[in-house]
């Protein structure tokens, strides 16, 4: 059973996870070298347990029993009887892995060190460790403790006891486990780089602009954001560095290749919502574009952005990435999607998706347009995902 929990981190994402797992009863010590970091993460806990007290989610007392489950730390070494571990530093695979050899030496032999990076390959950070059978991934989403999702990653060398644990671990913090290979953004981030690529495409391409294609898929799908909306509220820095590194991880797979247009906003500092300008002005007083509200428009770039996300959905399936079920609860649990993808997939038409499908490869004979084989071979054999 998993008691304590260590949490490597206090950004936003560590601390989201330390309230998960203190309202679940477990003792946190939530660590970052940074001691103002640590001081705003106990802040913001006040503020995100008072006001649940207001709304009557909970009440004092368990407010005062969360707050006291949670000790904060500057020194990793207090992370000694720790059960688990989960870091949730900055996503680069030299200073995770930095991490994980200072500390793998302090905590005892049964406690599993993991990590939650959305992207960076599980075995090369288990791999930092001189026992990598006690490593997995375990990806929350932000807010972890509204987000229902949580992605658990065994790698290569993950021990089974390890991975079922977690499992039942995360589970039992009240949370939906979409379990996924070891490959590439996982699930969600693998599956949703369609919605912002073919939107980012369709607005190079000059079919339509920003505030277009966000109505488009919220009118026409039911997001709850537009692909350019969310794009802002993530932050253009972290989303292009996200599909970055997913593009050449996949060894350049045109799939996923970058934008230009997202690059250069980057560049420039139009990082979206927290900068105050993105693909919108979110300074006062400023006047934003209008949406074209086109119907007939506003369907073909929101078919064209559901097959490219069916697609890639179906691929993931192919490529046993994943079960049907995790896939369709990943994007529903762990990025909002108003359907799962594969149950959207049947309800479309396999073959209609092969067909829009073939009309963009005869149109751009761009790979990043190929049908996945699975979506064929269903077509032909009349099948469907569920």
């Amino acid at each position: 059973m998993i008691h304590q929990v260590g949490i490597i981190g206090a950004g936003t994402m560590g601390s989201g996870i330390a309230q998960v797992a203190a309202t679940a009863g477990c003792e946190v010590i939530l660590c970052d070298l940074n001691q103002t970091v640590l001081d705003a993460s106990k802040e913001k806990l006040e503020q995100v347990l008072s006001r649940l007290v207001v709304k009557g989610r909970i009440d004092a007392d368990e407010k005062a029993r969360i707050q006291g489950l949670i000790k904060y730390s500057t020194d990793i070494k207090d992370l000694s009887d720790a059960n688990l571990v989960i870091e949730a530093i900055v996503e680069s695979l030299e200073v995770k892995t930095k991490v994980f050899q200072q500390l793998e030496p302090l905590v005892g032999p049964d406690c599993i060190i993991a990590t939650n990076t959305s992207s960076l390959s599980v075995a090369a950070i288990a791999a930092s460790l001189v026992h990598p059978e006690r490593c997995l991934g375990i990806h929350f989403f932000n807010p972890a403790p509204l987000m229902k999702l949580v992605e658990v990653i065994p790698a290569v060398q993950t021990d089974q006891k390890n991975t079922d644990l977690i499992v039942q671990t995360i589970k039992d913090w009240g949370k939906v486990v979409a379990l996924a290979k070891d490959t590439p953004g996982f699930i969600v981030n693998r599956v949703a780089r369609p919605f912002y690529g073919e939107a980012l495409r369709i607005l190079e391409e000059g079919i339509a602009d920003v505030p277009t294609i966000d109505w488009a898929l919220k009118t026409k799908g039911g997001f709850r954001m537009g692909p350019f909306e969310l794009m802002d509220f993530i932050g253009n820095d972290v989303n292009y560095t996200v599909t970055e590194t997913v593009f050449r991880a996949f060894y350049y797979d045109p799939r996923y290749k970058p934008s230009f247009t997202q690059k250069r906003l980057s560049e420039a500092g139009y990082l979206g919502r927290k900068s105050g300008r993105g693909y919108y002005n979110y300074t006062e007083g400023a006047q934003n574009p209008e949406a074209t509200a086109d119907d007939a428009l506003g369907t073909l770039i929101f078919n064209r952005v559901l097959v490219m996300l069916i697609n890639e959905a179906a691929d993931a399936l192919y490529l046993n990435i994943a079960k049907a079920e995790d896939i369709d609860l990943a994007m529903t649990k762990g990025v909002n999607y108003p359907k799962g993808l594969l149950a959207w997939a049947d309800e479309f038409g396999i073959a209609n998706c092969v067909a829009a499908l073939d009309a963009l490869y005869d149109t751009y004979r761009e790979d990043r347009y190929r049908t996945s084989p699975i979506l064929r071979k269903m077509a032909e054999a009349n099948q469907t995902f569920f």
